[in-house]
């Protein structure tokens, strides 16, 4: 039986984040309702898409 063709993908994963660009880093502080302090941090690489666009058929890195 044919098996049906997957469409060609536009965007891969983001080498520097692997797809998570957002982390929640600590700070080790507590606000006064006794909540956790902590400061988002978004991927310099893909600004916090995750992906970054497939190269064109035939370039080289």
């Amino acid at each position: 039986m044919p098996q049906p063709k997957t469409p060609p993908r536009r965007n891969r994963d983001c080498r520097d984040c692997d797809g998570f660009p957002v982390v929640a880093i600590d700070t080790g502080h507590l606000h006064p309702d006794g909540t956790r302090a902590t400061l988002r941090v978004v991927c310099r690489a893909c600004q916090g898409t995750g992906t970054v666009p497939l190269r064109p058929e035939g370039a080289r890195a």
